[in-house]
């Protein structure tokens, strides 16, 4: 619930003051919300003398999250929401993969449902076309490529999280690690190139929902992690797509067309069928 909303206001936040601003603020207001959060919750290893293992893998995580949500908020900008979360929530197949080249049994199921979110992904974006501009050459698939990219990086990113972030950080300090190497990731991109980094007034109120509930959506996939198997929890986060796809249709009126409904629907079949 919280990445599907999240994901609402960063459309509004990315076409209002651009992708890189966007994933800057929403990055610093979660580092300084984890910042806050960690004098109660504890610094888990990053503190007690573990060394240098658990800052390499949260850094890597970060740069992971960096890319992938870089190219989806930018999807989202020059896309369709409704069609690029469905694709971009289809990770739990990367990460099921990845899972199993590990250790992990994969079932019948789960390599149906892989097969199934991959077939939902390639009909999706032979439907797409520009908003607005369905018949313009040159134009159509805007977005599907980068959500896909982004897609395959939040399975990795799952995948990491799962073996490696959350045993060796902690579930809350990963999130804190996470958020501190995407801002100076970020600020060092938009000094590169020499970006304006001034927030609008009509920004600041996207960008706060979406480093609350952003930030959230990570801690809560992280302390779930300790409790369950990380493919069972991977396909659950990944339901944020169907939460967008409904807020997009119902409060940005956004048309799908009727093949591209048989995709989300396979994108989403594939998910429940990862599950089991």
């Amino acid at each position: 619930m919280s990445w599907g909303s999240a994901d609402l206001l960063t459309r509004f936040a990315t076409r209002s003051i651009g992708t890189l601003r966007t994933m800057l603020y929403m990055q610093f207001t979660g580092l300084v919300l984890m910042t806050l959060a960690l004098h109660w919750l504890g610094w888990g290893h990053l503190a007690d003398g573990s060394g240098w293992r658990p800052w390499m893998w949260g850094t890597l995580a970060g740069l992971l999250n960096v890319v992938s949500t870089l190219a989806l908020y930018r999807a989202f900008e020059i896309g369709k929401l409704s069609i690029a979360a469905p694709i971009s929530s289809g990770y739990p197949a990367v990460t099921m993969v990845l899972a199993a080249i590990t250790g992990e049994r994969l079932t019948l199921a789960r390599f149906a449902g892989i097969a199934l979110v991959t077939a939902g992904v390639l009909v999706v974006a032979r439907g797409e076309a520009a908003p607005d501009e369905p018949k313009l050459p040159g134009r159509k698939h805007r977005g599907v490529g980068l959500a896909v990219f982004a897609g395959v990086g939040f399975g990795v990113l799952f995948w990491i999280l799962g073996i490696r972030v959350v045993p060796l950080v902690g579930s809350a300090p990963g999130v804190w690690l996470i958020r501190l190497t995407s801002v100076v990731v970020m600020a060092a991109v938009m000094l590169v190139a020499r970006r304006a980094m001034g927030l609008a007034r009509t920004g600041s109120r996207w960008v706060l929902g979406i480093g609350i509930l952003d930030t959230s959506a990570f801690v809560l996939a992280n302390y779930g992690m300790q409790h369950e198997q990380l493919s069972v929890v991977s396909v659950l986060t990944s339901l944020y797509g169907a939460v967008t796809v409904g807020l997009a249709g119902a409060i940005l009126r956004e048309k799908i067309l009727r093949a591209q409904w048989v995709g989300i629907v396979l994108i989403f079949a594939g998910i429940v069928a990862i599950s089991r």
